[in-house]
């Protein structure tokens, strides 16, 4: 068929259709099926393992013996520096007159994997239609992985713990973003989370963001976070301001354990229309705001004492004013105190300009946030004695932009340094 687009049109139509009622498993040769109408003679399928450390082969049984790396890491590959930086790259020179072509799958902002697509023609169309498939396929993963299996250990390269398992299953997606705000998290040890948990919701031109650190290390502590998570979203959606939602979650860890385990977090809810961010701190570590690539502070507030050991302590709203660009950071311990065996720990300042620095050199952000966490592994020797959590939520603007191009948006960019001179706030730094 001709480049009109006319092929891409009936490509996308056919595998939708196929999609309602198809296992996973039938994904690659379907896709490759319905491709062949748009000028693509073949279509590859690499989704991101767990720890975002290497793309692995999605296969069906006719797939299964095809001469194609099973796995491709992310660091030192052409697909990896693709699915770093969210770009097309060829794939292979053009050979007689075949193209390759790396393509990141994209579920809105949300980095699934990379596409390898060879095409006969290179062209306007074959890259409008690249990037529709691209998009299409990435649907259909995001809407069955809920319910396969195959996908599920595809994806991971060891077993999970028992509390792991209950998380990962209880998160919402790694990345999000709407033209208002984009927000990345990461969290590891992947295989052996236990208390760590992290939220985000948008509800109108509200976004509302949590992080919850259980005491402990097992099985109890995942439960207590999951506990602490699934009160804060029923509180929330029930219309509970933050300092009862954080009440909430107090009653709840009291009635199930009677004062003996506790979960320290920030509750916060920001005004997308006006930069206005509120928070509660429940015997957390304070959120950092980083601003133009180079300044930061931590919020002050008044803690209130951790849900679920019911000290006394009030708890506090405070309230803080953005600017535009500026990027709200919550953690947990586990960033920060990560150390080597009689070393010094990674710290606060080794964190926070690791995240201006890298990116000040225009990496996405989820991409700042895999080499972060990757990084306090390494500082840690590869193996972390707590949970290490990190969410960044950016806010955009005041208003929501709908022409903005896909390329900023896959790339959770922010507007870049300005020159601003006011550096104030109403909390101290």
């Amino acid at each position: 068929m001709d480049g009109s687009g006319e092929g891409g049109r009936v490509m996308l139509a056919e595998l939708l259709a196929a999609s309602h009622l198809m296992p996973i498993e039938l994904l690659p040769s379907k896709a490759t099926e319905c491709a062949r109408v748009a000028g693509f003679h073949e279509v590859l399928i690499y989704v991101a393992n767990l720890q975002r450390t290497s793309l692995c082969l999605l296969t069906g049984e006719e797939a299964a013996d095809r001469e194609h790396a099973a796995q491709l890491p992310i660091e030192g590959t052409v697909a990896g520096r693709a699915y770093q930086h969210g770009d097309i790259l060829p794939a292979a020179p053009a050979d007689a007159g075949v193209f390759q072509w790396w393509v990141p799958l994209l579920d809105g902002t949300e980095r699934i994997g990379m596409l390898r697509v060879s095409a006969d023609r290179d062209d306007a169309h074959a890259r409008t239609d690249m990037e529709a498939l691209a998009a299409l396929i990435a649907l259909i993963i995001v809407s069955k992985r809920g319910t396969s299996d195959a996908l599920a250990r595809l994806v991971r390269t060891q077993s999970l713990s028992l509390s792991a398992e209950m998380q990962w299953n209880l998160l919402p997606p790694r990345t999000y973003a709407d033209g208002r705000v984009a927000i990345s998290a990461s969290l590891e040890p992947a295989y052996d989370i236990s208390g760590d948990v992290f939220e985000y919701a948008v509800d109108g031109p509200l976004v509302h963001l949590s992080i919850f650190d259980a005491m402990g290390h097992d099985t109890a502590a995942g439960l207590s976070g999951a506990l602490a998570l699934g009160a804060c979203r029923n509180a929330r959606r029930q219309g509970a301001d933050l300092v009862t939602k954080a009440e909430v979650v107090e009653a709840a860890l009291i009635e199930q354990y009677g004062r003996k385990r506790y979960v320290t977090g920030i509750l916060a809810t920001l005004d997308t229309r006006t930069g206005v961010l509120q928070w509660v701190n429940r015997g957390h570590h304070t959120p950092i705001i980083i601003r133009d690539n180079r300044w930061s502070t931590n919020l002050v507030c008044p803690p209130g004492h951790p849900m679920g050991t019911d000290l006394g302590l009030p708890s506090t709203l405070c309230t803080e004013q953005l600017q535009p660009g500026d990027r709200i950071v919550l953690y947990t311990d586990g960033i920060t105190e990560a150390r080597r065996p009689g070393g010094p720990e990674f710290g606060l300042n080794r964190f926070t300009d690791f995240l201006i620095r890298h990116h000040a050199d225009g990496l996405p952000v989820p991409e700042t946030l895999r080499r972060l966490i990757h990084a306090v592994l390494d500082y840690h020797d590869g193996r972390l004695q707590d949970d290490a959590t990190v969410l960044l939520c950016e806010w955009i603007g005041p208003h929501l932009e709908p022409l903005r191009e896909a390329a900023d948006l896959a790339g959770l960019s922010s507007n870049g340094p300005r020159d601003d001179s006011e550096h104030h706030r109403s909390t101290t730094p």
